[in-house]
C-alpha cells in the first residue's frame, strides 16, 4: 500500500525535474561550451581508454577473481597477514602496472573481492596510478629534481600510510572479515602455479605495453619500447591465444569472461557518468568547463595552506590521463603557481578522480571511499606545505 510520504518523495522529484528542464540554461555561452566539454572528454576517454586500458583490466580483474587462490591472497594481502609483506606486495605489485586512475579500479576491485584486507587493497589502489616510474622521470627532467625526488617518497609513503590507516579505522570489521575467513574451505587449486604466472603475465604484458606512453624526448630505452610497443604487445597477445588454446577447458573460459563481464557492468556505466561529470564541471586540460581553470591558477599562487588544500582538491576531482598532469604542471607553475602546492596536486591527482571516486563506492561503500579520499586530501596537503617551506 503506497504511503503519502513516499508520493510527495516522488512528486519532488517530478517537479524538480520539470523546473529544471524548464529553466535549462541552453543557449547561455558557459553552459553550452560545459556540455560539450563533457561530450568531447567522454568521447576522448572512449577512444583511449575502454579498449586498450579498461577491457584488458576487467579480464585481469575476472581472472583473479576466478583462478587465483582466496587462500593465497588471504595468506599475502588479507586482514591478518604479515603487516611488512602485505604492504611490500600491494605496492610493489601496483607500481608495476602503472596505470592510470581509472584502469586500477577493475584490478583493486577482484583482489578486495577474492579477500585481501582494506588496508593493502587501499595500498595497492593508490600505488598503482601515483608510482608510475615514466611518470616520475618525465617530472624530474620537466618541473624539477626535487619535485620529481618528492613524488617519487610521497607516492611511496602514501601507499603504505593510507592503508595502514585504513585498516586501523576499520580494525573491527577487519577482525571480522579475518575471522570469517579462517572458516572458509581450502579451494582446489584447477592450475599450477608456475601456469598461472605465465598466465597473468600475458594478460599485464597486454596491458602495460598497449598502453606505453610516448616520452617526452625521442632518445633511450622509453622511446625505443614506445617504437616496439605494438610488437611487444601482440607477443604477449599471441602467447595469451597459445595458453588458453592449450591450458583451459571451456568452463574455465566460461567462467573467467562472465567474472569480467560483471565487473565490466558494475564499474564501465559508473566510469562514464563520472568522466561526464568531470568534464561538465572542470572541462579538458586547456578548455573551461564550468568551473573556469583561472581560478584554479589565482588559488593555487604561494605555499599557504589554504593554497596547498585547494591544490589536492583540485587534483582529487580532476581527471589525468597518464603522464598528462606534468605539462599541466608546468603550465599551472608558469602562471604562478608555489611549488607546494604542485607537488599536493601531483600526490592526489594521479591517483584519483571523480570517476573513480564513484566505482571505489560501490566496491568499498560510501563511508570508507569519503574516508580514503579524505586522507589523500589531507596527506597531499601536509606534504605540500612541508615541501614549499624548504623548496
Amino acid at each position: 500500500m503506497m504511503t503519502w510520504k513516499t508520493e510527495w518523495k516522488k512528486l519532488a522529484i517530478i517537479v524538480a525535474a520539470f523546473f529544471g528542464c524548464f529553466y535549462l540554461p541552453i543557449g547561455v555561452s558557459g553552459f553550452d561550451n560545459a556540455i560539450m566539454e563533457s561530450l568531447h572528454l567522454v568521447k576522448w576517454y572512449a577512444r583511449e581508454h575502454v579498449l586498450l586500458c579498461l577491457v584488458p583490466a576487467f579480464f585481469i580483474a575476472g581472472a583473479i577473481s576466478v583462478f587465483i587462490s582466496s587462500a593465497s591472497v588471504i595468506k599475502y594481502l588479507g586482514p591478518k597477514a604479515n603487516k611488512f609483506t602485505a604492504y611490500s606486495v600491494a605496492s610493489i605489485s601496483g607500481s608495476v602496472l602503472a596505470v592510470c586512475s581509472c584502469t586500477i579500479l577493475p584490478l583493486f576491485a577482484g583482489i578486495y573481492r577474492v579477500g585481501a584486507g582494506l588496508g593493502p587493497a587501499t595500498a595497492f589502489l593508490y600505488s598503482g596510478p601515483a608510482i608510475n616510474i615514466l611518470a616520475i622521470i618525465l617530472t624530474a627532467r620537466i618541473l624539477g629534481l626535487e619535485i620529481g625526488i618528492a613524488r617519487v617518497v610521497g607516492a611511496v609513503l602514501f601507499s603504505v600510510v593510507i592503508g595502514l590507516l585504513m585498516h586501523l579505522i576499520y580494525r573491527r570489521q577487519e577482525l571480522q572479515k579475518a575471522e570469517a575467513q579462517m572458516a572458509m574451505p581450502e579451494p582446489q587449486v584447477a592450475r599450477p602455479l608456475w601456469k598461472n604466472i605465465i598466465y597473468f603475465a600475458a594478460m599485464i604484458g597486454v596491458l602495460v605495453f598497449a598502453n606505453w606512453a610516448k616520452p617526452a624526448e625521442p632518445v633511450g630505452i622509453w622511446n625505443v619500447i614506445y617504437s616496439a610497443k605494438w610488437f611487444i604487445s601482440g607477443f604477449f597477445i599471441v602467447l595469451l591465444a597459445v595458453i588458453l588454446a592449450l591450458w583451459f577447458k571451456k568452463s574455465d573460459f566460461a567462467n573467467w569472461t562472465q567474472a569480467s563481464w560483471g565487473f565490466a557492468k558494475q564499474i564501465l556505466p559508473l566510469l562514464l557518468f563520472g568522466v561526464l561529470l568531470a568534464g561538465l564541471l572542470l572541462g579538458r586540460p586547456g578548455h573551461d568547463g564550468l568551473m573556469p581553470s583561472r581560478w584554479v591558477s589565482a588559488a593555487v599562487g604561494g605555499n599557504s595552506i589554504r593554497a596547498n588544500f585547494f591544490a589536492s582538491i583540485a587534483g582529487a576531482f580532476m581527471y589525468f590521463a597518464t603522464l598528462t598532469e606534468v605539462p599541466i604542471l608546468q603550465g599551472l607553475l608558469g602562471s604562478g603557481m608555489g611549488k607546494g602546492p604542485a607537488l599536493a596536486l601531483l600526490l592526489a591527482g594521479p591517483a584519483l578522480s571523480l570517476p573513480n571516486m564513484f566505482v571505489i563506492r560501490s566496491v568499498i561503500g560510501t563511508q570508507k571511499t569519503i574516508v580514503y579520499v579524505t586522507l589523500v586530501i589531507i596527506m597531499a596537503t601536509i606534504s605540500g606545505v612541508i615541501f614549499g617551506i624548504f623548496f
